[in-house]
């Protein structure tokens, strides 16, 4: 299993209002933590990113980023609508166009769909279609009244609650989906929002927030459907944060129906579904109790993302944006 942590993730977790038109080179962290059975998988195949984060350097002027890290590189360019990943150890740069991205995307969820639907389906037990389910999301923001100084920035607590679930119900009738934001906000730091903004716009080129690569992205949407249309209001909201986010921690939960529930009391198999979000995974995660962190009975951590600005410089050279010398197209 490839474990990609992309600069993109800041579509969700780095948006603020600051100025704008300013170039920008900062210093990043970020971590990916999936649980259950394939929290344990990735943290085999994945290495040290999978465990400890991926530190990265990124820069952005204009239409164009550009994320570092110690073994590989990401080249997005909005304008070209092109993506450059670059392989620093053996000198080598692939091209990717968005179009082709989005194919990519759309053919790996359809596949992702297909395996889900042909594993371990009986008669009695079919995953519900996601599609026949229109999605209603409750949003509430609150200060926590808490502060901390992070990497030299006063900032101050912010926790953003989303909930998605089937229209016309409740979370605890037909369950859902809970996405978590703790946010760490500093006062404003100029050309942060210069980052906000490229994610912000690459995602819609893209039709969706990327919070992983193309094909993991797919997998995670397809078993959780609600995922995507969660994420999104968690982008739309971040832009009206007052501050700039410095540390900011998103949890992912998936939560049973009330049937499922009673099933799950009863030490039955729950009825296949989430309540539209799909998957056995999460329905073991719950019936084995393999995630200790649920807040909740009936609760399961899907997977938390991570991210925490390190340093920011106001200045972005040429050679910052470009492919390095002496790297060849593979």
């Amino acid at each position: 299993m490839r474990v990609r942590i992309p600069g993109a993730i800041v579509v969700m977790v780095c948006a603020a209002s600051l100025a704008v038109h300013a170039d920008v080179r900062s210093e990043e962290k970020s971590l990916v933590k999936f649980e259950g059975g394939l929290g344990r998988m990735v943290n085999l195949f994945g290495g040290k990113a999978a465990r400890d984060g991926i530190v990265s350097t990124v820069a952005v002027r204009g239409d164009r980023k550009v994320t570092m890290n110690d073994s590989t590189g990401q080249i997005v360019d909005l304008q070209e609508e092109k993506v450059y990943d670059l392989d620093l150890k053996k000198k080598t740069y692939s091209v990717t166009t968005f179009a082709a991205m989005r194919k990519q995307m759309e053919e790996a969820r359809k596949k992702a769909a297909e395996q889900a639907s042909s594993q371990e389906t009986t008669a009695e037990e079919k995953p519900d279609s996601a599609e026949k389910r229109e999605v209603e999301i409750d949003f509430d923001l609150k200060e926590s009244g808490q502060t901390r100084t992070i990497n030299g920035f006063d900032t101050r607590e912010v926790i953003m609650t989303v909930v998605a679930r089937e229209k016309g119900k409740t979370l605890e009738q037909a369950g859902g989906m809970v996405m978590t934001t703790n946010t760490w906000l500093a006062a404003k730091v100029n050309g942060l929002r210069e980052v906000a903004e490229f994610d912000r716009r690459y995602a819609e080129k893209l039709h969706g927030p990327m919070l992983l690569d193309a094909h993991q992205m797919a997998a995670m949407t397809t078993m959780y459907p609600m995922l995507q249309e969660a994420m999104a209001r968690v982008q739309k909201e971040n832009v009206n944060l007052d501050g700039t986010p410095v540390l900011t921690v998103l949890k992912v939960e998936a939560v049973q129906s009330a049937e499922q529930a009673a099933a799950v009391k009863e030490s039955e198999p729950a009825p296949a579904g989430l309540g539209g979000l799909g998957g056995r995974l999460a329905r073991r995660m719950i019936r084995k109790k393999e995630d200790a962190s649920a807040s909740a009975p009936g609760r399961a951590t899907v997977m938390t993302v991570q991210h925490e600005v390190l340093t920011v410089a106001p200045a972005v050279s040429d050679a910052d944006l470009a492919i390095p010398a002496g790297f060849s197209e593979r």
